[in-house]
């Protein structure tokens, strides 16, 4: 076989050399790539038989007549109720109640233990006080199934984006009670988990004079 001269040899080298690096450059398929981004949310839509499990009440109905004071912490927030699917206007939904707004996640352990106590006090309190339950992560079909695990059945929201959370101005943990006064303005934010159902009495008697 002829063997190639020394400066055929280099130029050859040259060659592949630029070719390589043309195909490592070369602008791969856009929407294939595209394609491979997940969604903001990979859970599926919740069904009508998963909200029926839960068995949740109706999220809470405004008190006719009443109207939230004007640029309180929830005026223009509206979330999914978790057992309709239907839209809720949280200022205008609370009108007229002193609220205990409660916000958790499925994945949240003090939240599983304080749920329960939550649902003992909304028992004891027999309207006087509305337990609104708050479910601050994106898979709304886990936070359902969490719910019917703990025999919870408190009227509730699903707040993928944490919005509640910004309106009020908490920091990002779980769980967050939020105290709302009967026109809809922010008594307290309490940054814990309670203890017990006593001691949710306490603080909703401390915050919006209500004994329950």
């Amino acid at each position: 076989m002829r063997a190639f001269p020394p400066a055929w040899r280099w130029t050859l080298v040259a060659v592949v050399a630029v070719v390589g690096l043309a195909v490592a450059v070369w602008p791969r398929d856009h929407h294939r790539s595209a394609a491979t981004v997940p969604a903001a949310s990979s859970d599926p839509a919740v069904s009508g038989e998963l909200r029926a499990a839960a068995g949740l009440p109706d999220c809470p109905h405004p008190v006719s007549g009443t109207q939230p004071v004007s640029g309180g912490p929830l005026a223009g927030l509206t979330l999914e109720c978790l057992a309709t699917g239907a839209p809720v206007d949280l200022a205008a939904a609370l009108a007229g109640h002193p609220a205990l707004v409660n916000l958790w996640a499925y994945w949240c352990q003090p939240c599983a233990r304080e749920l329960p106590a939550l649902q003992q006090y909304a028992d004891r309190a027999a309207g006087a006080v509305t337990v609104l339950t708050v479910h601050s992560d994106p898979a709304e079909p886990r936070g359902l199934a969490r719910l019917s695990d703990l025999g919870v059945h408190l009227p509730g929201v699903q707040d993928t984006d944490s919005r509640l959370r910004a309106a009020v101005r908490a920091p990002a943990v779980l769980p967050i009670s939020v105290l709302i006064r009967p026109d809809g303005s922010l008594a307290r934010v309490v940054v814990r988990p309670f203890a017990d159902v006593d001691d949710i009495a306490a603080t909703v008697d401390r915050e919006l004079g209500i004994r329950a």
